[in-house]
């Protein structure tokens, strides 16, 4: 459901008595009028008094209210910045050596094979700022950035800091979270011939962890890692194909802790959460969030559907891609904007939503591999995703997508498109406009689900939304409490 921004409270300045009738220059002759001075002073003051206690009320209420995706496991008033902690239990962030993570970050341009990631670890990993252009966007804002959808563990670590959640003693806690830049230590090693250098930072983490008294009072069980990356690049066997990958997520020690992961093992990742890809956006207060999730209900929409996407080769999942890209670039009603080598305004976040914000759907194929940031950029533009696979959304972010997939998104078997089979286009067309209004709206109410606060937010404004962090918070507490009991905690297997 749409946020609702409380109604502003009158000016004090209004209640205000002024100085001459605090302070008069002449003494009043007559006591009745220096009684009914007196008394209105005292009723002023008592005015004053009241409306400050009501808004500070109001303040408490709001912060208790404002998160209501989130289910309270505790409450309890943390040394950060005197706020209180709502939905998750206390969590303590170990202080790594650099080397695990932040002592990365000064070999940026080394830190993936494919492009410089200097820019992109910028601000926390937000990336750069940039302006927005987006015609539904009626003017900047401060909380857009050109995010790498691979970055998601540097932008967790940052909101972390600053959760009123998080405590600095460790006694206190019941979450523990590992800041561990696996992602990025990964792509900066894929082509690493020795498979021992390969693992070797990874194997250096487990051995750290196995070293500290917290991680062995419950064998890691309360302990997690969150990584920007898909699972498969940390679960290199001996006998599968090496894509590159280290062996982190196989080792004993860590099947104890909980993962979060852009994309999950959906088979054998009973440790393993997914959250969503980084999108573009990064609100700073809830008016920020409401405020676009107005503008892009707004949105004029010309386009039946688009897709955001190129061809992939060698890969059987990724068929699906040349079918979409021929039935797009057949139907008057679809629009293409096709990636590949040199520029592209795929590489422009806001010429993507641009297209977006103006499509009533946007295809989501599987690529390299099963999910694709596409699926939570498309949400953000309140375009409503139709998938081809199971594993692109359904089996990957439970915590985080509604279980009736109809009610916000549209399935088309991969098996059932090709030649002479199912026709996009009229799939789409036969959904009713009252059955497509129902999806957006529930889209557009997803929008603060799948979105990575500002890490200064929480600095900034003492009121949440509910971000991505926050739901894996609240999640985890879940998941540690029936670990740690003992109960079988729900895996996501399919």
């Amino acid at each position: 459901m749409f946020f609702r921004k409380p109604s502003p409270t009158s000016s004090l300045n209004y209640y205000l008595p002024s100085s001459s009738d605090l302070f008069p220059k002449t003494k009043d002759k007559d006591p009745n009028i220096a009684l009914t001075k007196l008394n209105k002073i005292k009723y002023l003051l008592l005015s004053c008094l009241f409306i400050a206690t009501w808004l500070i009320l109001l303040r408490l209420w709001l912060s208790l209210t404002t998160t209501t995706t989130l289910t309270t496991t505790t409450t309890t008033t943390l040394n950060n910045h005197n706020k209180t902690c709502v939905g998750s239990y206390p969590f303590y962030i170990y202080n790594l050596p650099p080397q695990f993570n932040l002592g990365l970050l000064e070999h940026c341009n080394n830190l993936n094979i494919y492009t410089n990631m200097c820019p992109h670890v910028a601000n926390n990993g937000l990336g750069q700022p940039i302006v927005t252009t987006v015609t539904a966007l009626s003017s900047p804002s401060s909380s857009w950035f050109a995010t790498h959808q691979f970055i998601a563990e540097m932008i967790i670590h940052a909101r972390l800091e600053n959760h009123p959640c998080r405590t600095w003693d460790p006694s206190e806690a019941r979450l523990f979270y590992v800041p561990f830049y696996g992602g990025l230590y990964a792509s900066s090693v894929f082509r690493e011939a020795n498979l021992t250098q390969r693992d070797s930072l990874a194997v250096d983490l487990v051995d750290y962890l196995q070293s500290q008294p917290w991680f062995n009072i419950n064998e890691g069980k309360d302990h997690f890692l969150a990584l920007g990356r898909t699972a498969w690049d940390f679960m290199r066997t001996p006998s599968g194909p090496d894509f590159g990958a280290n062996i982190l997520l196989n080792m004993p020690p860590v099947k104890n802790m909980s993962v979060l992961t852009v994309e999950r093992q959906p088979w054998q990742g009973k440790n393993q959460f997914g959250i969503p890809y980084p999108s573009y956006f990064h609100p700073r207060s809830l008016a920020e969030l409401m405020t676009w999730q107005k503008q892009i209900c707004d949105s004029t929409r010309p386009y039946l559907f688009s897709f955001v996407g190129g061809t992939r080769h060698g890969l059987e999942k990724a068929k699906i891609r040349d079918e979409i890209l021929k039935q797009c670039k057949n139907s008057m009603k679809c629009e293409l904007v096709q990636c590949g080598n040199g520029a592209s305004k795929c590489h422009d976040p806001m010429a993507v939503l641009e297209v977006m914000s103006k499509s009533r759907f946007c295809l989501q194929a599987p690529g390299d591999s099963f999910t694709r940031r596409s699926t939570f950029d498309s949400i953000l533009a309140g375009c409503i995703p139709v998938f081809f696979s199971s594993h692109t959304a359904y089996t990957q972010y439970a915590w985080y997508l509604p279980d009736e997939k109809n009610t916000y998104s549209v399935f088309i078997d991969e098996n059932d498109c090709g030649e002479g089979k199912k026709s996009i286009e009229e799939v789409l067309m036969r959904i009713s406009k009252e059955d497509e209004e129902k999806m957006r709206v529930a889209v557009i109410n997803l929008i603060h689900k799948v979105t990575y606060m500002h890490p200064n937010a929480s600095v900034v404004e003492d009121v949440s939304f509910g971000d991505v962090v926050d739901i894996a918070l609240e999640r985890l507490s879940r998941i540690v409490e029936e670990k740690i009991s003992g109960k079988d905690f729900g895996s996501e297997e399919v």
